[in-house]
């Protein structure tokens, strides 16, 4: 049994801490000779630039090669090849597969067929489990804790798989969460759902001001997706609804830490860059140190 990252339900309060912990170690110490003679395949079905970055800089800096692809166009996939033959393929040549795909549901699909474990990069409006354990590691290490946070998720819920992956990761830590969106774009209803069977709290939110979001530790901004929008007129009504300026800091915590998953658009004006409550930037570079442990750790690899 290959053992591979999909989603971020399957991980226990242990296993994530010990990630998390991992994570720290490669801060540390991020150049290392891990992945020595080790091949990772990096196949992006989907447009990304930092995860795929990140990914490959990780493997990088633990001494191994990547080979793979970042435009579906260039792969076999674009003459008709199925996702199961390309997946089959790749794992002759890798020990690990890395993969982002437009439909939910490919990379457990994927997981289930491959020899090699396989890493969600992303898919569909489904998860973001890797983007999920850095936006963790970013929170423990701004806050010093991952528990009893007050935690306001802004912007586009519906479609935003990053929120959706963090809700259910934060599920062992007490949070109180604050879901910030327009109608068209609120948290779905299953993921309110899994709140009530986790005893998760949450309250809803239309208006974005600077009394909404006074008591938050943590203040999650995202991008409104043109992407996922089938209605372009739609995307155009609320693309701008909600827009964090700097002013709109001076009555919040000393202790708030404004992430994004980037890239961002206009959500997040450009003053806010100067905030010593700006982590967004800090943010991605921790997504380097959490890749490298979650490549090592599905290789079963142990650093200390």
């Amino acid at each position: 049994m290959t053992k591979s990252f999909v989603t971020i339900a399957d991980l226990s309060k242990e296993k994530i801490m010990s990630l998390l912990e991992a994570a720290a170690r490669f801060e540390a110490n991020p150049n290392r000779k891990t992945l020595d003679g080790k091949v990772i395949a990096t196949l992006f079905f989907e447009p990304s630039t930092r995860t795929r970055l990140s990914f490959e800089t990780a493997v990088n800096r633990l001494g191994g090669r990547v080979i793979g692809f970042s435009d579906a166009a260039t792969s076999s996939s674009s003459k008709g090849e199925s996702l199961k033959d390309t997946i089959m393929m790749v794992s002759n040549y890798a020990d690990l597969i890395v993969m982002r795909h437009h439909l939910e549901g490919a990379a457990r699909y994927a997981s289930e067929v491959s020899p090699v474990p396989i890493i969600n990069a992303g898919d569909g409006a489904n998860q973001h489990p890797s983007q999920t354990m850095l936006d963790l590691y970013s929170i423990y290490k701004t806050q010093g804790t991952l528990e009893n946070l007050n935690i306001y998720l802004v912007g586009d819920l519906k479609y935003g798989r990053t929120v959706h992956s963090l809700l259910m990761a934060m599920r062992h830590f007490n949070p109180q969460f604050h879901f910030i969106a327009p109608k068209e774009l609120a948290m779905p209803n299953e993921y309110k759902l899994y709140c009530k069977e986790h005893g998760i709290k949450y309250v809803e939110h239309t208006d974005f001001t600077e009394e909404t979001i006074a008591d938050a530790d943590i203040l999650y901004m995202t991008r409104v997706q043109r992407e996922r929008f089938t209605d372009l007129m739609e995307y155009e009504r609320v693309k701008d609804v909600y827009i964090l300026k700097a002013d709109m800091l001076k009555g919040t915590r000393d202790n708030l830490r404004i992430l994004h998953p980037l890239p961002r658009v206009n959500e997040i004006a450009y003053d806010v860059d100067e905030s010593p409550k700006a982590y967004y930037f800090q943010q991605a570079k921790n997504g380097l140190y959490i890749r490298e442990a979650l490549i090592c750790d599905c290789l079963n690899i142990i650093e200390s």
